[in-house]
């Protein structure tokens, strides 16, 4: 094992975990070959095979089992290395490791922008995520700090509101709701209806919105993706439920509009969050002070929608 490489045992973690080579090619970027090259060698250096497949599953052997727990905590130790590093280099130099619920990828990248602006000397490590691979970033101490919708109650976090988040009710433009107002919930039902996944941060604030009344909904279609939804709706094909955040670019353009829902928007908050136990490096201290201080008025900023009416106090 004297000759096993760092990486080898990262990508090794990444299979094990999936259970799946295409699966961890494409959370580590990789082809398909070159994970199972780097697996071949790890089995070659470890004298046992790690892996056995049947079927077309596979599954972990007891060497492979073994395997896995010191590879993570090989791994957790060179993390533990790095952020000690990190903290010797304060801000400037420093690395931000920081992971994100989907819909903050339409506009998470322009804070993190604004923030290297006034410290150009951080390195950046984003990743973006659904709600289950960003409960796993935490749990396996994968990451600094996470922005999300719905914080964990699974895991001991420490978590921070520090921007509204409204939830609107989207159609085409030529919908024979987008010029009502005052919509009743009881007009929603006539529609045929397209959700994201349910278990997903969406569905889940779907569900805080209209609590028991959800299951009156005309679900046509679930999706795991929201612009496949956004094209859906602009298709004609329903009416949604969105972030407000993720839909600014075709309200632009004119391809959807928001509709005057009652009740509507519906608001959730977006929180930065890490583990209590976190001893977090000095630029992910500053860029958790900057989201607090700054990150609602930013993101205001870059919205085209403007709800009329105000979010409620925090």
């Amino acid at each position: 094992m004297k000759h096993a490489t760092l990486r080898q045992l990262k990508v090794f973690e990444s299979v094990a975990r999936h259970l799946s080579f295409s699966r961890a090619a494409e959370e580590l970027h990789l082809t398909q070959p070159a994970v199972s090259t780097q697996v071949k060698q790890l089995e070659t250096h470890a004298g046992l095979p790690l892996f056995e497949q049947l079927g077309k599953k596979i599954f972990l052997t007891p060497a492979g089992t073994e395997m896995l727990h010191y590879s993570r905590a090989i791994i957790a130790l060179f993390r533990e290395t790095e952020e000690a590093m990190d903290h010797l280099k304060g801000i400037t130099g420093g690395k931000l490791n920081v992971a994100v619920i989907s819909a903050g990828d339409y506009f998470f990248p322009r804070l993190l922008a604004a923030f290297t602006a006034r410290h150009p000397g951080v390195t950046l490590n984003l990743t973006v995520h659904n709600r289950e691979e960003l409960l796993h970033q935490l749990t396996e101490n994968l990451t600094d700090l996470a922005v999300m919708v719905r914080p964990p109650h699974e895991v001991d976090t420490i978590n921070e509101a520090f921007a509204p988040h409204p939830y609107v009710i989207v159609a085409p433009p030529d919908h024979p709701l987008a010029g009502e107002r005052h919509i009743p919930f009881s007009r929603l039902t006539q529609e045929p209806f397209i959700s994201r996944e349910r278990g997903s941060d969406t569905w889940n604030s779907l569900q805080d919105a209209f609590g028991h009344r959800t299951q009156q909904l005309k679900i046509a279609m679930e999706i795991s993706s929201t612009e496949t939804i956004k094209q859906a709706v602009i298709a004609g094909m329903g009416i949604s439920f969105l972030s407000a955040h993720t839909v600014g670019m075709e309200l632009r353009t004119g391809e959807l509009a928001v509709l005057d829902v009652q009740g509507f928007p519906a608001w959730q908050s977006w929180y930065v969050v890490h583990r209590r136990s976190k001893r977090l490096p000095p630029v992910a201290l500053a860029f958790r002070e900057f989201l607090l201080a700054e990150g609602a008025a930013l993101i205001d900023g870059m919205m085209a929608y403007k709800s009329p009416v105000p979010p409620p106090a925090p």
